[in-house]
Protein backbone atom coordinates (compact mmCIF):
# COMPACT_ATOMS: atom_id res chain seq x y z
CA UNK A 1 0.00 0.00 0.00
CA UNK A 2 1.45 3.34 -1.02
CA UNK A 3 0.81 5.98 1.68
CA UNK A 4 0.16 9.00 -0.51
CA UNK A 5 -3.56 8.47 -1.00
CA UNK A 6 -4.34 7.73 2.62
CA UNK A 7 -2.14 9.93 4.72
CA UNK A 8 -4.01 13.13 4.51
CA UNK A 9 -1.94 14.94 7.10
CA UNK A 10 1.25 13.02 6.56
CA UNK A 11 2.16 12.65 10.21
CA UNK A 12 2.38 9.94 12.86
CA UNK A 13 1.47 10.17 16.51
CA UNK A 14 2.77 8.39 19.55
CA UNK A 15 0.26 5.70 18.65
CA UNK A 16 2.28 4.85 15.57
CA UNK A 17 5.58 5.20 17.37
CA UNK A 18 4.88 2.62 20.01
CA UNK A 19 2.70 0.38 17.90
CA UNK A 20 4.14 -3.12 17.84
CA UNK A 21 6.94 -1.93 20.20
CA UNK A 22 9.16 -4.98 20.65
CA UNK A 23 6.10 -7.02 19.64
CA UNK A 24 7.70 -10.38 18.95
CA UNK A 25 8.19 -11.25 22.62
CA UNK A 26 11.74 -9.95 22.02
CA UNK A 27 13.05 -12.77 19.83
CA UNK A 28 13.96 -10.17 17.20
CA UNK A 29 16.04 -7.25 18.45
CA UNK A 30 16.77 -4.01 16.63
CA UNK A 31 18.98 -4.73 13.66
CA UNK A 32 18.76 -8.51 14.11
CA UNK A 33 17.71 -10.38 10.99
CA UNK A 34 15.11 -13.09 11.10
CA UNK A 35 13.17 -15.18 8.68
CA UNK A 36 9.52 -14.58 7.98
CA UNK A 37 8.74 -18.04 9.26
CA UNK A 38 9.75 -16.92 12.75
CA UNK A 39 6.62 -14.77 12.83
CA UNK A 40 3.98 -16.10 10.45
CA UNK A 41 3.55 -19.23 8.38
CA UNK A 42 4.57 -18.76 4.77
CA UNK A 43 2.06 -21.14 3.24
CA UNK A 44 -1.14 -19.12 3.80
CA UNK A 45 -2.17 -15.48 4.25
CA UNK A 46 -2.99 -14.55 7.84
CA UNK A 47 -5.95 -12.54 9.09
CA UNK A 48 -5.49 -9.32 11.01
CA UNK A 49 -6.29 -11.12 14.24
CA UNK A 50 -3.77 -13.89 13.54
CA UNK A 51 -1.06 -11.35 12.72
CA UNK A 52 -1.82 -9.37 15.87
CA UNK A 53 -1.81 -12.43 18.13
CA UNK A 54 1.45 -13.71 16.63
CA UNK A 55 3.34 -10.43 16.43
CA UNK A 56 1.77 -7.99 18.88
CA UNK A 57 -0.26 -9.56 21.67
CA UNK A 58 2.72 -10.61 23.80
CA UNK A 59 3.42 -6.93 24.56
CA UNK A 60 0.11 -5.26 23.83
CA UNK A 61 -2.18 -7.88 25.33
CA UNK A 62 -4.96 -9.81 23.68
CA UNK A 63 -7.34 -6.88 24.30
CA UNK A 64 -4.90 -4.14 23.19
CA UNK A 65 -4.57 -2.51 26.62
CA UNK A 66 -0.91 -3.42 27.04
CA UNK A 67 1.00 -5.99 29.08
CA UNK A 68 2.58 -5.04 32.44
CA UNK A 69 6.24 -4.02 32.69
CA UNK A 70 7.03 -7.18 34.60
CA UNK A 71 6.11 -9.13 31.51
CA UNK A 72 7.51 -7.03 28.69
CA UNK A 73 10.78 -6.19 30.45
CA UNK A 74 11.14 -2.54 29.39
CA UNK A 75 10.00 0.86 30.68
CA UNK A 76 8.58 2.36 27.48
CA UNK A 77 4.87 3.09 28.13
CA UNK A 78 2.56 0.97 26.02
CA UNK A 79 -0.48 2.54 24.40
CA UNK A 80 -4.05 1.55 25.11
CA UNK A 81 -5.42 0.53 21.72
CA UNK A 82 -8.91 0.36 23.22
CA UNK A 83 -8.86 4.16 23.71
CA UNK A 84 -10.78 5.63 20.77
CA UNK A 85 -9.21 9.04 21.33
CA UNK A 86 -5.80 7.42 20.89
CA UNK A 87 -6.45 4.91 18.12
CA UNK A 88 -8.63 6.92 15.73
CA UNK A 89 -6.49 10.00 15.12
CA UNK A 90 -3.89 8.86 12.60
CA UNK A 91 -4.40 7.46 9.10
CA UNK A 92 -3.48 3.82 8.67
CA UNK A 93 -0.60 4.69 6.33
CA UNK A 94 1.22 6.52 9.14
CA UNK A 95 0.95 3.49 11.43
CA UNK A 96 2.27 1.33 8.58
CA UNK A 97 5.19 3.73 7.98
CA UNK A 98 6.53 3.42 11.54
CA UNK A 99 5.84 -0.31 11.86
CA UNK A 100 7.48 -0.98 8.49
CA UNK A 101 10.47 1.38 8.79
CA UNK A 102 10.94 1.72 12.54
CA UNK A 103 10.68 4.64 14.96
CA UNK A 104 13.33 6.93 13.40
CA UNK A 105 11.23 7.35 10.24
CA UNK A 106 8.97 9.65 12.30
CA UNK A 107 11.53 11.00 14.76
CA UNK A 108 10.96 8.38 17.48
CA UNK A 109 13.58 6.21 19.19
CA UNK A 110 15.16 3.04 17.87
CA UNK A 111 13.33 1.01 20.52
CA UNK A 112 10.68 0.76 17.81
CA UNK A 113 12.37 -1.57 15.28
CA UNK A 114 11.55 -1.90 11.59
CA UNK A 115 9.47 -4.90 10.61
CA UNK A 116 9.62 -4.44 6.86
CA UNK A 117 11.66 -7.62 6.57
CA UNK A 118 9.14 -9.65 8.54
CA UNK A 119 5.70 -8.32 7.63
CA UNK A 120 4.55 -6.78 4.37
CA UNK A 121 2.69 -3.43 4.30
CA UNK A 122 -0.49 -5.36 3.47
CA UNK A 123 -0.08 -7.59 6.53
CA UNK A 124 0.65 -4.61 8.75
CA UNK A 125 -2.46 -2.92 7.45
CA UNK A 126 -4.54 -5.98 8.27
CA UNK A 127 -3.15 -6.00 11.80
CA UNK A 128 -3.95 -2.30 12.19
CA UNK A 129 -7.49 -2.85 10.94
CA UNK A 130 -7.88 -5.44 13.68
CA UNK A 131 -6.41 -3.04 16.27
CA UNK A 132 -8.98 -0.41 15.26
CA UNK A 133 -11.67 -2.80 16.48
CA UNK A 134 -10.48 -2.48 20.08
CA UNK A 135 -12.01 1.00 20.20
CA UNK A 136 -15.52 -0.40 19.87
CA UNK A 137 -17.10 2.85 18.62
CA UNK A 138 -17.73 4.30 15.16
CA UNK A 139 -18.38 7.78 16.54
CA UNK A 140 -14.76 8.95 16.18
CA UNK A 141 -13.74 10.37 12.76
CA UNK A 142 -10.75 8.55 11.34
CA UNK A 143 -7.42 10.30 10.81
CA UNK A 144 -7.68 9.89 7.02
CA UNK A 145 -10.36 12.62 7.16
CA UNK A 146 -7.95 15.11 8.76
CA UNK A 147 -7.05 16.76 5.46
CA UNK A 148 -4.21 19.32 5.03
CA UNK A 149 -5.24 22.71 6.41
CA UNK A 150 -5.93 25.43 3.87
CA UNK A 151 -5.04 29.04 4.66
CA UNK A 152 -8.63 30.34 4.98
CA UNK A 153 -11.14 27.52 4.44
CA UNK A 154 -11.92 25.94 7.82
CA UNK A 155 -11.47 22.18 7.86
CA UNK A 156 -14.22 19.94 9.21
CA UNK A 157 -12.05 17.62 11.31
CA UNK A 158 -11.81 18.37 15.07
CA UNK A 159 -8.17 18.80 16.09
CA UNK A 160 -5.65 19.63 18.79
CA UNK A 161 -3.60 22.31 17.04
CA UNK A 162 -1.91 25.65 17.50
CA UNK A 163 -1.61 27.76 14.34
CA UNK A 164 0.32 31.04 14.00
CA UNK A 165 -0.45 32.98 10.82
CA UNK A 166 1.38 36.14 9.69
CA UNK A 167 0.06 38.39 6.90
CA UNK A 168 1.95 41.21 5.17
CA UNK A 169 0.62 43.36 2.30
CA UNK A 170 2.48 43.19 -0.99
CA UNK A 171 1.61 46.84 -1.74
CA UNK A 172 0.52 49.98 0.04
CA UNK A 173 1.41 50.80 3.66
CA UNK A 174 3.51 48.25 5.52
CA UNK A 175 1.89 46.03 8.14
CA UNK A 176 2.58 42.81 10.01
CA UNK A 177 -0.68 41.23 11.13
CA UNK A 178 -0.75 38.01 13.15
CA UNK A 179 -3.36 35.51 14.24
CA UNK A 180 -2.83 32.86 16.91
CA UNK A 181 -5.39 30.02 16.89
CA UNK A 182 -5.71 27.45 19.65
CA UNK A 183 -7.87 24.39 18.97
CA UNK A 184 -8.76 21.77 21.58
CA UNK A 185 -10.69 18.62 20.85
CA UNK A 186 -13.32 17.30 23.27
CA UNK A 187 -14.63 13.78 22.84
CA UNK A 188 -15.30 12.23 19.47
CA UNK A 189 -16.87 15.13 17.59
CA UNK A 190 -16.33 18.45 19.38
CA UNK A 191 -13.66 21.16 19.26
CA UNK A 192 -13.17 24.45 21.11
CA UNK A 193 -11.35 27.24 19.25
CA UNK A 194 -9.83 30.48 20.54
CA UNK A 195 -8.55 33.09 18.07
CA UNK A 196 -6.30 35.98 19.11
CA UNK A 197 -5.34 38.45 16.33
CA UNK A 198 -2.68 41.11 16.89
CA UNK A 199 -0.21 43.09 14.85
CA UNK A 200 1.43 46.32 13.76
CA UNK A 201 0.63 48.66 10.89
CA UNK A 202 2.01 51.86 9.39
CA UNK A 203 -0.78 54.46 9.63
CA UNK A 204 1.16 57.34 8.08
CA UNK A 205 -0.20 59.28 5.11
CA UNK A 206 1.51 59.16 1.73
CA UNK A 207 4.85 60.99 1.79
CA UNK A 208 5.07 61.10 5.59
CA UNK A 209 7.52 59.25 7.79
CA UNK A 210 6.43 55.81 8.97
CA UNK A 211 4.11 55.87 11.98
CA UNK A 212 3.57 52.40 13.40
CA UNK A 213 0.63 51.42 15.62
CA UNK A 214 0.20 48.07 17.31
CA UNK A 215 -2.59 46.37 19.10
CA UNK A 216 -4.86 43.42 19.75
CA UNK A 217 -7.61 42.66 17.26
CA UNK A 218 -11.09 41.22 17.78
CA UNK A 219 -10.73 37.91 19.62
CA UNK A 220 -13.04 35.01 18.82
CA UNK A 221 -14.41 31.93 20.55
CA UNK A 222 -15.79 29.03 18.52
CA UNK A 223 -17.30 25.58 18.96
CA UNK A 224 -17.20 22.93 16.23
CA UNK A 225 -19.38 19.82 16.07
CA UNK A 226 -18.97 17.03 13.51
CA UNK A 227 -22.39 16.25 12.02
CA UNK A 228 -21.34 13.41 9.73
CA UNK A 229 -18.25 11.44 8.84
CA UNK A 230 -17.64 8.34 6.78
CA UNK A 231 -14.39 6.67 5.82
CA UNK A 232 -16.01 4.71 3.00
CA UNK A 233 -17.41 7.88 1.42
CA UNK A 234 -14.26 9.83 2.36
CA UNK A 235 -16.33 12.77 3.59
CA UNK A 236 -16.83 14.78 6.77
CA UNK A 237 -19.25 17.63 7.59
CA UNK A 238 -19.14 19.96 10.60
CA UNK A 239 -21.10 22.91 11.99
CA UNK A 240 -19.27 25.73 13.81
CA UNK A 241 -20.59 28.70 15.74
CA UNK A 242 -18.11 31.50 16.44
CA UNK A 243 -18.51 34.69 18.48
CA UNK A 244 -16.13 37.53 17.54
CA UNK A 245 -15.68 39.94 20.43
CA UNK A 246 -14.98 43.70 19.97
CA UNK A 247 -11.62 43.61 21.77
CA UNK A 248 -9.72 45.54 19.09
CA UNK A 249 -9.44 49.32 18.72
CA UNK A 250 -11.59 50.27 15.73
CA UNK A 251 -10.03 53.73 15.39
CA UNK A 252 -6.58 52.17 14.85
CA UNK A 253 -7.89 49.60 12.39
CA UNK A 254 -7.63 46.62 14.73
CA UNK A 255 -11.33 45.92 15.28
CA UNK A 256 -14.87 46.23 13.93
CA UNK A 257 -16.36 47.94 16.96
CA UNK A 258 -19.15 45.41 17.51
CA UNK A 259 -19.63 41.79 18.45
CA UNK A 260 -20.31 39.44 15.54
CA UNK A 261 -21.79 35.96 15.38
CA UNK A 262 -20.41 33.71 12.66
CA UNK A 263 -22.10 30.35 11.99
CA UNK A 264 -20.71 28.19 9.17
CA UNK A 265 -20.62 24.70 7.70
CA UNK A 266 -17.33 22.98 6.77
CA UNK A 267 -17.00 20.00 4.46
CA UNK A 268 -14.02 17.80 3.61
CA UNK A 269 -13.74 15.19 0.87
CA UNK A 270 -11.00 12.69 0.07
CA UNK A 271 -10.48 12.44 -3.69
CA UNK A 272 -8.58 9.80 -5.69
CA UNK A 273 -4.77 9.72 -5.93
CA UNK A 274 -4.02 11.82 -2.86
CA UNK A 275 -6.27 14.74 -3.85
CA UNK A 276 -8.71 16.43 -1.46
CA UNK A 277 -11.36 19.15 -1.28
CA UNK A 278 -12.40 21.59 1.46
CA UNK A 279 -15.57 23.72 1.28
CA UNK A 280 -17.03 26.24 3.73
CA UNK A 281 -20.04 28.52 3.73
CA UNK A 282 -21.48 30.81 6.39
CA UNK A 283 -22.43 34.31 7.43
CA UNK A 284 -21.19 37.15 9.64
CA UNK A 285 -24.05 38.61 11.70
CA UNK A 286 -23.17 41.79 13.64
CA UNK A 287 -24.84 42.47 16.98
CA UNK A 288 -25.76 46.08 16.07
CA UNK A 289 -28.24 47.22 13.42
CA UNK A 290 -25.88 49.78 11.89
CA UNK A 291 -23.65 47.01 10.45
CA UNK A 292 -24.52 44.89 7.43
CA UNK A 293 -24.63 41.13 7.48
CA UNK A 294 -22.22 39.36 5.15
CA UNK A 295 -22.25 35.93 3.53
CA UNK A 296 -19.11 34.06 2.55
CA UNK A 297 -18.11 30.88 0.77
CA UNK A 298 -14.70 29.30 0.39
CA UNK A 299 -13.23 26.22 -1.27
CA UNK A 300 -9.76 24.68 -1.51
CA UNK A 301 -8.61 21.93 -3.87
CA UNK A 302 -5.26 20.23 -3.30
CA UNK A 303 -3.15 17.11 -3.66
CA UNK A 304 -0.55 15.59 -1.35
CA UNK A 305 2.79 14.30 -2.63
CA UNK A 306 5.42 12.50 -0.56
CA UNK A 307 9.17 12.27 -0.85
CA UNK A 308 9.45 8.53 -1.44
CA UNK A 309 7.03 6.23 0.36
CA UNK A 310 7.55 7.59 3.87
CA UNK A 311 9.21 11.01 3.60
CA UNK A 312 8.28 14.67 3.72
CA UNK A 313 4.81 15.63 2.46
CA UNK A 314 3.96 18.53 0.12
CA UNK A 315 0.39 19.69 -0.43
CA UNK A 316 -0.10 22.38 -3.10
CA UNK A 317 -3.58 23.92 -3.00
CA UNK A 318 -5.61 26.51 -4.83
CA UNK A 319 -8.22 28.32 -2.77
CA UNK A 320 -11.15 30.45 -3.96
CA UNK A 321 -12.73 32.97 -1.57
CA UNK A 322 -16.03 34.78 -2.07
CA UNK A 323 -17.88 37.27 0.14
CA UNK A 324 -20.81 39.65 -0.25
CA UNK A 325 -22.73 42.01 1.99
CA UNK A 326 -26.32 40.79 2.26
CA UNK A 327 -28.01 43.85 0.81
CA UNK A 328 -29.31 44.86 -2.58
CA UNK A 329 -26.69 46.07 -5.06
CA UNK A 330 -23.68 44.88 -3.04
CA UNK A 331 -20.55 43.69 -4.83
CA UNK A 332 -19.31 40.13 -4.53
CA UNK A 333 -15.61 40.07 -3.76
CA UNK A 334 -13.51 37.24 -5.18
CA UNK A 335 -9.98 36.22 -4.19
CA UNK A 336 -7.64 33.52 -5.45
CA UNK A 337 -5.14 31.99 -3.02
CA UNK A 338 -2.44 29.67 -4.41
CA UNK A 339 -0.48 28.03 -1.59
CA UNK A 340 1.82 25.20 -0.54
CA UNK A 341 1.68 23.33 2.75
CA UNK A 342 4.68 21.21 3.73
CA UNK A 343 5.73 19.10 6.71
CA UNK A 344 8.68 20.70 8.49
CA UNK A 345 10.02 17.98 10.78
CA UNK A 346 10.57 14.23 10.70
CA UNK A 347 7.59 13.47 12.93
CA UNK A 348 5.48 15.59 10.56
CA UNK A 349 3.36 17.16 13.29
CA UNK A 350 4.81 20.63 12.61
CA UNK A 351 3.82 22.07 9.23
CA UNK A 352 4.11 25.31 7.33
CA UNK A 353 2.10 26.98 4.59
CA UNK A 354 3.04 29.84 2.25
CA UNK A 355 0.28 31.57 0.29
CA UNK A 356 -0.54 34.65 -1.76
CA UNK A 357 -4.03 36.18 -1.58
CA UNK A 358 -4.81 37.84 -4.91
CA UNK A 359 -7.95 40.01 -5.27
CA UNK A 360 -9.82 39.25 -8.49
CA UNK A 361 -11.93 42.42 -8.47
CA UNK A 362 -12.00 45.87 -6.79
CA UNK A 363 -8.22 45.85 -6.93
CA UNK A 364 -8.10 49.63 -6.47
CA UNK A 365 -9.14 49.24 -2.82
CA UNK A 366 -8.11 45.63 -2.05
CA UNK A 367 -4.46 44.61 -1.84
CA UNK A 368 -2.50 41.49 -2.63
CA UNK A 369 -1.22 39.85 0.57
CA UNK A 370 1.46 37.29 1.40
CA UNK A 371 0.62 34.84 4.21
CA UNK A 372 2.62 32.27 6.14
CA UNK A 373 1.49 29.92 8.88
CA UNK A 374 3.18 27.42 11.18
CA UNK A 375 0.95 24.63 12.51
CA UNK A 376 1.77 22.48 15.53
CA UNK A 377 -0.34 19.38 16.21
CA UNK A 378 0.47 19.18 19.91
CA UNK A 379 -1.27 15.85 20.47
CA UNK A 380 1.63 14.22 18.59
CA UNK A 381 4.33 15.66 20.85
CA UNK A 382 6.15 18.86 21.81
CA UNK A 383 6.99 21.46 19.19
CA UNK A 384 10.71 20.64 19.32
CA UNK A 385 10.21 16.86 19.39
CA UNK A 386 10.82 14.68 16.36
CA UNK A 387 13.00 16.98 14.25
Amino acid sequence: MHPTGLRSTARASLAAAVMLTLPLAAPVAVGQESGRGDVLPQDAPATGREIYEAACANCHGSDGTGAPKSRVGFDTPLPDFSSCNFASREPTADWVAVAHQGGPVRGFGRVMPAFGGLLTPDELERAIDYIRGFCGSDDWPRGELNLPRAMFTEKAYPEDEVVWTTTVPAEGNAAVMNELVYERRFGARNQLEVVAPFGFRDVSAAGEAANWNGGLGDMALGWKRVLFHGLESGSILSLTGEVILPTGDESDGFGNGTATFEPFLSYGQILPNGAFLHAQTGAEIPATDDRTEEGFWRAALGKTFTSGDWGRAWSPMIEVLGSRELESGATTHWDLVPQLQMTLNTRQHVMGNVAVRIPMNDTDVRQTEVLVYVLWDYFDGGFFAGW
